[in-house]
């Protein structure tokens, strides 16, 4: 029944195939259109809903406390054998400073304060100095000429008087130290970093040196500069201007000094974009000519290769529309679909060429008795038979890996939905171009060439006629004969091996696996449009994660405390857990050895310093000399909201009536850790506190914590949707093999290798140290959609030579050497092309290329050895039983 359906709809195709042509491209037509919608732009995984403690402690913490809109970058300048507080060095950093001011469209994106580092802060102090206002001089200017901290409060002078409230400008700071010699800034100098001194007041100056600064010390290795920016960008879109003035700043900075560098979200993106497209350009034209090597090794056909093209455009151009037609939003998740796809293209287009030309031949449909002349079909007969042949598999394949990718519908998460049915869509897509246009085309265009033009269009099958191909191909097929037992029982092993593999594989995500790395030296060799540029940016966020606090997201994790947070046991809990960070911790830790954690003791503390009324209030009831208060702890938090209500509102939070409802950490660590293990050590931090006092409770959050969240979330459900989709597949594959030839078992057969390809892969991943997380599970999926697709191609091809041979060693043989040659020249098409991208200089693009070729070989590999050895054993159990009966 399902063999008359598969013939009519081959003759039907056939006999109609200009209808057939245009009707495909009107319906393009109308699909295509979508695209002009634009989609629904990008989402971001970050803004996936995911319910958990630590996601709703973020959104409590942007409704209820104040914070930096703006964006932030860092400046560090190095000199690992020598000094950067050098007289000259500081000046260097202050006239770089005045000159970033002096051009308008970089002023633009500076916000007020702009700059402060500790070249600021030693020129302020001189300028007050050089003013004889002992009582004036302030540790902490900015690169505008504020002289408040980066929280707003003013900082106490460096013999311990108040802080002046007007600050110097650039110029005046780059005067002040400029009268002064060598001898003189390093005098200066130890006075500022005495940490005896007062002088460390709010804004503290170790927090713009390394962490293997020596306290009291006039010399370091390196300083840091903080830049602060406008953010006049709009709801959901990035501040462009400030993102592009990094980029310029960094280049200056390069200008200046022989070591230093510009770390910012705006140099990152610069650098993943340029090394992407210094990547694609490098190798995109080694991809093509593998591509198109391969191709015509296999195809030996131009005209062939410009039809499967064809094809592949097609398919991109749906799937191009229903992005725009169903407002799908674009994310990183998505980038596996179009890969799928035209590895699914490929496989389809050949699986139609090499059947059509094995039909024309006489290798199908055709008594093995008769002569050449008999065995020889026209080219609408042809098809007819080799198209009539393979659209049963060619559907299957479409059918069983689009209900399967379409099963994830089902998950709570958008993009896990988007994906399912965008790949269920493009799939679609791709039976329509290969199963419905390209059949049409083919006929259309050989019937022209032969009839108007003369050329002969008749060529053989790749691994059919004789060849390296086949005489390959059929030694599998007599090892599979010979020793199936053998050759299952080491896949088994091998996929145990896998699996026991995947027990160790990492699964965490780290931000610093996405930055470019530098070129290797080979590629220097290239020729000037090819030569890539140099990327340090992965050795510099190293360098800065591991030497200095990081601002934002990517330096910061918080912990939220609710409950009775003005119990003075609070207190105590906090500043006890900043002394037992352990070592090796993610959570950074000060040159003074002090944690690196901001909060409501030290804020208490720091404003004490500076405010007479709120020291009053702290020393009254501080009972063990701590700084810190053991009574009447809400009336130090209105004091302090009172003395500096910036400073207060980044640490606690008040309702209406002025209850302090909550308190908030923010917690330094170094940004080049994973999410995960950042996460982990923020959680412990906030257990300790959390066990030090009753009544509350201390919740990790922050941008680092959720994203290892919402990625720990997505990682579970992609396997639960694989898991989903090898189920639905299995149930519908078994269901079409039993309505086709009443057998219960050849569904599951033909589903193995694709599960045993599945384990070698992640055993491969686990070898190269490939993590196993979001990224990579969804570049997974393509061993589940190639490999579903190549293992019912053998096994259709597989019962249908079992019917028309007496023998098993015939079916076998036959299987192998015709669609195990097709499989072989998709494979390694596939394989090659996307294979070249391991050689990228974007990591991502690396573990792309490197996973994928990896699936698509595993998933042959696996369909070519022990899907026959399984086929044989089975007709093998099914001949003893019969025999028994």
């Amino acid at each position: 029944m399902a063999g008359d359906l598969s013939q009519w709809y081959a003759d039907t195709i056939t006999t109609y195939s200009k209808s057939v042509i245009i009707g495909v491209l009107v319906v393009t037509g109308v699909v295509a259109a979508g695209a002009a919608f634009g989609g629904a732009g990008e989402e971001d995984i970050g803004g996936f809903d995911v319910d958990a403690e630590e996601t709703d402690a973020q959104e409590y913490v942007r409704s209820n406390y104040g914070g930096d809109d703006g964006v932030a970058a860092q400046l560090v300048v190095r000199n690992e054998s020598g000094d950067v507080l050098t007289r000259d060095s500081l000046l260097a950093g202050l006239r770089l400073q005045q000159d970033i001011r002096a051009n308008g469209t970089l002023n633009e994106t500076l916000s007020e304060r702009g700059f402060i580092g500790i070249e600021n802060v030693v020129a302020t102090a001189a300028v007050y100095e050089d003013r004889g206002d002992s009582d004036s001089q302030s540790s902490n200017t900015g690169g505008n000429g504020s002289a408040t901290s980066g929280n707003g409060t003013r900082t106490a002078t460096a013999d311990g008087g108040q802080p002046p409230t007007a600050a110097p400008s650039l110029a005046t700071q780059i005067d002040a130290l400029e009268s002064r010699d060598e001898k003189a800034v390093e005098q200066l100098l130890a006075e500022v970093l005495d940490p005896e001194s007062d002088a460390l007041g709010e804004q503290d100056p170790y927090e713009f040196l390394p962490r293997s600064y020596e306290p009291g010390e006039t010399d370091a290795e390196a300083r840091l500069t903080l830049i602060a920016q406008t953010d006049d960008s709009g709801e959901n879109e990035d501040p462009q201007a400030a993102y592009d003035a990094q980029v310029v700043i960094d280049s200056m900075v390069q200008d200046r000094f022989d070591d230093a560098f510009v770390f910012g979200q705006g140099v990152r993106d610069d650098a993943s974009s340029r090394a992407t497209g210094d990547s694609f350009a490098i190798i995109t034209p080694f991809a093509l000519v593998l591509i198109v090597l391969v191709l015509a090794i296999t195809y030996r056909d131009l005209l062939d290769i410009l039809l499967a093209f064809a094809g592949i455009g097609v398919v991109l151009v749906w799937l191009q529309g229903i992005m725009g037609w169903l407002a799908i939003p674009m994310n990183v998740i998505l980038i596996a679909v179009p890969f799928l796809l035209i590895g699914l293209s490929i496989d389809y287009a050949l699986h139609v060429v090499m059947r059509y030309r094995e039909a024309r031949e006489g290798e199908l449909g055709v008594d093995e008795e008769a002569d050449d002349g008999a065995r020889s079909r026209g080219i609408r007969a042809a098809m007819a038979i080799g198209f009539g042949s393979v659209v049963l598999a060619l559907a299957a394949a479409t059918v069983s890996t689009a209900v399967g990718f379409a099963s994830n519908v089902v998950s709570p998460l958008p993009a896990i939905r988007d994906f399912a049915v965008l790949s269920a869509g493009g799939i679609f897509a791709t039976f329509v171009a290969f199963g419905v246009f390209l059949p049409a085309l083919k006929i259309e265009v050989d019937g022209f060439i032969e009839n108007r033009i003369g050329w002969n269009r008749r060529k053989s099958a790749f691994g059919v006629e004789s060849g390296r191909a086949n005489a390959v191909l059929d030694r599998l097929a007599a090892l599979s004969l010979r020793a199936p037992i053998a050759i299952v029982v080491v896949a088994v092993l091998l996929a145990s091996t896998g699996a026991y593999g995947a027990t160790t594989i990492d699964t965490e995500f780290n931000q610093a696996d996405f930055l470019p790395q530098d070129a290797p030296e080979w590629a220097q060799y290239l020729p000037g449009p090819l030569a890539p540029d140099s990327y340090t940016i992965a050795d510099d966020f190293e360098y800065l994660s591991d030497n200095f606090q990081l601002r934002g997201d990517d330096g910061q994790s918080q912990v939220l405390i609710r409950g009775n947070v003005t119990d003075p046991a609070v207190l105590t809990a906090l500043d006890n857990a900043s002394e037992g960070v352990a070592d090796g911790s993610s959570i950074q830790v000060r040159p003074d050895g002090r944690t690196a954690v901001e909060g409501p003791h030290t804020a208490i503390r720091d404003v004490a310093a500076d405010n007479e009324t709120v020291a009053a209030i702290v020393d009254e009831n501080d009972r063990d000399g701590d700084r810190l208060p053991e009574d009447n702890v809400s009336a130090v938090y209105a004091a302090l909201f009172d003395a500096d209500r910036e400073t207060a509102q980044q640490v606690l939070s008040r309702d209406d009536s002025g209850t302090v409802t909550s308190a908030r950490l923010l917690v330094s660590i170094r940004g080049d850790e994973s999410a995960q293990t950042i996460a982990a050590d923020t959680r412990t931090y906030a257990d300790r506190i959390e066990a030090d006092a009753s009544g509350i409770t201390a919740v990790a959050t922050g941008g680092t914590v959720t994203t290892a969240v919402i990625q720990d979330a997505l990682l579970e459900t992609l396997v639960e949707a694989f898991a989903v989709t090898l189920v639905v597949i299995l149930v519908f594959l078994t269901a079409l093999f039993w309505a086709r030839y009443r057998s219960l078992s050849l569904g599951a057969l033909v589903l193995v290798p694709v599960v045993v390809s599945l384990a070698w892969l992640l055993g491969a991943m686990s070898v190269l140290g490939i993590a196993f997380n979001s990224e990579t599970a969804v570049i997974t999926s393509l061993a589940i959609g190639l490999g579903v697709d190549y293992s019912i191609h053998a096994g259709e091809r597989f019962v249908d030579e079992r019917e028309k041979h007496d023998t098993l060693d015939a079916a076998v043989r036959s299987t192998l050497t015709g669609t195990g040659g097709t499989l072989l020249a998709s494979a390694a098409t596939t394989a090659a092309a996307f294979g070249v991208l391991a050689f990228a200089l974007s990591p991502p693009l690396q573990r792309f290329g490197l996973v994928t070729g990896l699936a698509i070989l595993f998933a042959f590999a696996a369909v070519v050895t022990m899907l026959p050895s399984l086929l044989v054993l089975r007709e093998r159990a099914r001949s003893r039983w019969q025999s028994r009966q």
